[in-house]
């Protein structure tokens, strides 16, 4: 069998708002009605089954329409739910303020997504050369000392691939430390890359991120249109992007991810695997939604258009 692509992270319901402008404080602006996606863990699920990956869904679902709505954008595609539906309490939301420039804003609620165990993680039952994925948010509130004390008992092999997002800079030390401990990749962005290192150019700062990092890890640097760095194997390549006009960034992120894991679970080199990723971002901001990633045919058309 293929590695399989695990997530453990939060799956919520976005509820997407397109404002005109955000709202001062204490004021308000009038919207369209909004959109509902399933959203969080899901895009980065459905970008990785778009290319072919097996992929599984480690994090809990709530009882109630929005743990439906997730549920089912996730079997849609192939993915697979391991842990059991929480009674009683539904998904959460994450309100998504979208401005003209594809700018957005976050306000997310915790409901049936933070309730989690080390048991309902383990019903994934990660093997070697499994690629777990955690989001930096898993690292607060409910879901924070069951994941970490789960990470630290996986078998031999297994890829921990870190997505710290912005809340990471501003854990406890401790919590930082224990967690780049267990983290063979990293996969963030400029800006959370530069907090970790200090280091406002990508390349860079790639080849510090490992320096944080167990031996043999690999970092991977995200600038959007700019494209990447990929520091693997002691070598760091800067990657071109693809920069497009954007419709709606809300996803991108997920989808770079997304489809570098899936990329790596397929057996592809980590700069290649990169390569593919900046242009599934670059065809993701061209599209409305959050989980609206691009298939593997789909980027091989828009490699060889622009190559």
């Amino acid at each position: 069998m293929s590695p399989r692509v695990i997530h453990t992270a939060q799956a919520l319901v976005d509820v997407v708002v397109d404002v005109p402008s955000l709202p001062r404080r204490g004021g308000n602006v009038m919207a369209p009605p909004p959109n509902e996606y399933a959203g969080g863990a899901v895009n980065i699920l459905l970008a990785a089954a778009r290319q072919g990956a097996e992929c599984v869904h480690a994090g809990a679902t709530g009882t109630g329409p929005h743990g439906d709505l997730v549920r089912a954008a996730l079997a849609g595609e192939g993915v697979s739910v391991s842990s059991p539906v929480v009674p009683d309490l539904d998904t959460g939301i994450c309100v998504v303020m979208l401005e003209p420039t594809a700018e957005r804003t976050f306000v997310t609620t915790q409901a049936a997504e933070r309730v989690i165990s080390v048991e309902s993680l383990q019903t994934s039952r990660p093997e070697a050369g499994d690629l777990v994925c955690v989001s930096g948010y898993s690292l607060t509130g409910t879901t924070r000392d069951p994941l970490l004390q789960w990470l630290a008992g996986l078998p031999a092999g297994v890829e921990v691939v870190l997505d710290p997002g912005a809340i990471f800079a501003e854990l406890e030390d401790d919590i930082r430390h224990r967690m780049l401990a267990l983290t063979t990749v990293w996969t963030g962005n400029a800006e959370e890359s530069e907090a970790l290192t200090g280091e406002t150019d990508i390349v860079v700062a790639a080849a510090l991120c490992v320096e944080h990092l167990p031996d043999g890890a690999v970092a991977i640097v995200r600038d959007g249109p700019e494209g990447c760095a990929v520091h693997a194997e002691g070598e760091t390549t800067d990657l071109d992007g693809y920069p497009q006009k954007p419709v709606d960034t809300n996803g991108a992120g997920d989808t770079h991810t997304g489809v570098l894991v899936a990329c790596r679970a397929a057996g592809t080199g980590w700069v290649e695997a990169a390569r593919r990723a900046n242009a599934g971002g670059a065809i993701k901001v061209t599209r409305r939604g959050p989980a609206t990633a691009p298939t593997a045919d789909e980027i091989d058309a828009f490699l060889a258009e622009h190559a």
